[in-house]
């Protein structure tokens, strides 16, 4: 009888694996020099909201890691590890970050809705019309679901104003040169109030090279109108960048009812979706793609990803983009392939190859690549089986062997699912092998399978992994 029960994948799981990143090695002097500074300026501030996490000897370093890892939700160790290290140097903005759910403390916002904004100085890396579309977008973002609305002037002083500037700028808050703050913005109030500032030294784009102005402007837009930092890795107020490109940027949920809660809604009708995090624990979750990147194991859900290895007592999530910025928003279909040490991923008709965090060179490519035929739009799931080293690509219900040595279709496939893998169904949303056993996942229900005996021996819910 098949029934559901504690996660099994998480004791299969207690076994020794490589991380991407060890968490425990040795840290240079520069990078700790690099860590004191990334601390001092974004948790070593007044009115301090974490309760409990001084340090009886007040160490102000250790309070400080204690933190940001709090924040982040790595594992509270105080311990300026290789993971909070990692965690650190990810380009992000740079005003400080608190645990006040969505506002700076004491809800600071605008006294009036008719705001106005200037441009005072450009970037040369996008042409001034450019900029201007940018920033008039990500404006665009916030009066879309609240009663603000935002002109531009031309000259004179404008409630935010708006700059490209390096290093020391006269605000007591420079810039630290290419891939570390890529912007920061003062909360509502005369003077410097409101204003926002981006660091010129950064590489300005409408894409997805360098860093795009209209995903950091939106972002740092929200602090001029009196949003802090969020702790929803998929909130535009996150601290760390993550690109989106404006056709399929839709403010999410936790920054909608936090910048509501400032202002009130539009009196406009919002059509628009707005997209809510998914809970790990959530027993309705599914997923879209899980797979193997040199020991790690990545479960892939719309933008966003959790990693787990038996070392940290949390999966981590964060977004594609995060750890890929090259890779598409969302994933169809991943797998490892042991005997050239990379990951491949697919979205419709393209896949990509990953060494590592890097996307090999001539990719992406095209899925007919392997022989699939036209018909073949898309892959639903993929997994390369260490006992026969082949690689079975699923296909709406159908199956397919790939011979990674001799780099073609076995011949006799496509075959019917439920004759090649009886009892696992007529669809795989995602698959992945780890010891003896396949683990298949179909909606929010995971089967595990012993290839051995060719039969499922549990079922469980496909969260069991991530969720603790």
């Amino acid at each position: 009888m098949k029934y559901f029960q504690a996660p099994i994948l998480l004791i299969l799981l207690n076994s020794t694996f490589t991380f991407a990143f060890p968490l425990t090695s040795e840290i240079s002097q520069n990078d700790h020099s690099f860590a004191k500074q990334y601390l001092k300026r974004l948790y070593d501030f007044e009115g301090d909201p974490f309760n409990g996490l001084k340090t009886s000897s007040g160490d102000s370093i250790r309070a400080n890691i204690l933190k940001m890892q709090k924040f982040f939700g790595l594992p509270i160790t105080g311990e300026l590890d290789s993971a909070t290290l990692v965690v650190m140097k990810r380009p992000r903005c740079g005003v400080h970050d608190a645990l006040q759910y969505n506002h700076f403390p004491g809800n600071i916002k605008w006294q009036h809705t008719n705001l106005t904004y200037r441009i005072t100085k450009y970037t040369p890396d996008i042409e001034n019309r450019q900029v201007d579309r940018a920033i008039w977008a990500a404006f665009k973002v916030w009066s879309d679901v609240t009663p603000l609305t935002f002109t531009r002037a031309l000259d004179g002083e404008a409630d935010i104003m708006m700059s490209f500037t390096p290093r020391v700028h006269g605000d007591g808050y420079p810039f630290d040169g290419p891939n570390g703050f890529l912007g920061h913005a003062f909360p509502p109030g005369r003077g410097l109030g409101g204003d926002v500032h981006f660091d010129e030294e950064e590489t300005w784009s409408m894409d997805s090279k360098g860093y795009n102005l209209f995903m950091v402007a939106a972002h740092e837009i929200g602090h001029a109108l009196g949003m802090a930092h969020s702790q929803d890795v998929g909130a535009l107020m996150f601290p760390q960048y993550s690109y989106l490109n404006i056709r399929d940027f839709s403010l999410p949920y936790d920054d909608v009812q936090g910048i509501q809660a400032l202002y009130g809604s539009s009196n406009k009708p919002d059509t628009k979706p707005h997209p809510k995090t998914p809970e790990k624990c959530d027993p309705s979750l599914s997923f879209d793609a899980v797979s193997k990147l040199r020991g790690e194991i990545m479960f892939f859900k719309d933008r966003f990803l959790w990693r787990i290895h038996p070392q940290v007592p949390d999966a981590m999530m964060l977004t594609i983009q995060t750890q890929w910025p090259d890779l598409p928003s969302k994933i169809d279909a991943s797998y490892e392939n042991a005997f050239r040490d990379i990951t491949l991923f697919f979205r419709k008709k393209k896949y990509w190859a990953v060494n590592g965090y890097d996307i090999l060179p001539g990719h992406p490519r095209s899925i007919y690549d392997f022989g699939f035929p036209k018909t073949v739009k898309k892959i639903d799931a993929a997994v390369q089986i260490k006992e026969t080293g082949k690689t079975i690509f699923f296909v709406g219900n159908k199956c397919w062997s790939y011979d990674e040595r001799a780099k073609k279709m076995d011949k006799g496939y496509p075959k019917w699912i439920e004759d090649d893998w009886p009892g696992i169904g007529d669809n795989v949303d995602a698959v992945v092998q780890h010891r003896e056993h396949v683990y298949f996942f179909r909606g929010f229900t995971m089967s595990v399978y012993n290839n051995r005996n060719k039969r499922v021996i549990n079922i469980v819910y496909a969260n069991s992994a991530i969720c603790k």
